[in-house]
């Protein structure tokens, strides 16, 4: 091979550069002018073989063809690179004054809002929040509140059992004597969350529901601070005069017991009693599964479902729809 030849070598691998018009096509270019088996590659592994002095002519021909081809690859690539980020960039421009996307914002639960309202209502009468399991043992859930395995009042409530003797509790009572075993009186405090019964689900029943109870012990705490502090929070949560009415009931962890009733005011219910809670006077039972000296030691506790009370506030009739998904119903509030 001359110097003619090699410079024509030159020629095409250069032009075959400019031509090509992605990295592709600039790698096959590579492969074909400097690949170990491409003409050049193969011409320098053959200058051992030549004449010394043409053996040195030739070489710096060769090399210094090599380097411009070489440095002509790495510009084409830089120029193609460039171009495809050029052009991503294009393709991917942002208007930036351009109004963006309206993001919906999410609504609370309404039995969410109404647990958080009556919190904040207890909470103002210096009652502490409590939280507890919701699965519990059948002591906690029944013995210790005066339920034992004979008595009448477990045929009160359909049960959902499991292995060992656990079940999903299905009243906060049953958080009532595990709370009083750690702490010392007095105290007040409410305990919100889930219970579960066995049984059908229809426009005024579920499985499970929302509810909250109430405790307050003390050694001078009466059945008249559990009217006063109940009449409150009812005339707080509905935002008006409301009449409450106390009904004598029976609770077998409460002695007395009675029910709360409020008169209805609008729609079917106006000048209605209706059912919201029960309440009683802690009994002296309780108060001695608890390790409390039942005559040093009194108590009030209350509870009523949070989905009722949304129930009547919400003037909502089928509480199922509390528990299904429909967005327009949830969007209400």
């Amino acid at each position: 091979m001359t110097t003619v030849d090699l410079q024509t070598l030159e020629r095409t691998a250069l032009e075959a550069i400019r031509n090509a018009a992605n990295l592709a096509q600039l790698e096959e270019v590579r492969v074909n002018s400097l690949g170990r088996k491409s003409e050049l590659m193969l011409f320098l592994r053959e200058l051992k073989n030549m004449p010394a002095e043409q053996r040195k002519e030739l070489g710096q021909t060769a090399n210094t063809i090599r380097e411009n081809i070489q440095a002509s690859l790495d510009a084409r690539q830089k120029e193609i690179e460039d171009t495809e980020v050029n052009a991503r960039i294009a393709q991917e421009k942002i208007d930036v004054t351009a109004p963006g996307k309206r993001v919906s914002h999410g609504h609370l639960h309404p039995l969410t809002k109404i647990q958080w309202e009556l919190e904040d209502i207890f909470q103002s009468m210096g009652f502490h929040l409590y939280e507890g399991p919701e699965v519990t043992t059948e002591w906690y859930n029944f013995d210790s509140l005066n339920i034992p395995s004979d008595h009448p009042a477990r045929d009160m409530q359909d049960t959902f059992w499991l292995p060992n003797k656990l079940l999903p509790r299905t009243h906060i009572s049953s958080m009532q004597v595990a709370f009083m075993k750690k702490h010392t009186p007095p105290f007040r405090l409410v305990m919100p969350g889930r219970v579960f019964r066995n049984e059908a689900t229809d426009a005024t029943h579920e499985m499970q529901f929302q509810y909250m109870e109430g405790l307050m012990v003390s050694k001078d705490v009466s059945l008249a601070n559990l009217k006063g502090v109940i009449t409150y929070v009812f005339k707080k949560f509905f935002k008006s005069d409301i009449e409450v009415r106390f009904v004598s009931s029976y609770f077998p962890f409460t002695e007395p017991s009675v029910e709360v009733c409020i008169r209805g005011t609008t729609g079917k219910l106006k000048d209605r009693w209706v059912e919201v809670a029960g309440a009683g006077m802690v009994h002296q039972s309780v108060f001695k599964n608890a390790g409390y000296a039942p005559r040093e030691w009194q108590g009030f506790a209350f509870g009523f479902g949070l989905d009722r009370l949304a129930m009547l506030k919400y003037k909502i009739d089928d509480v199922r729809l509390f528990y299904g998904s429909d967005i327009r119903f949830l969007k209400q509030f």
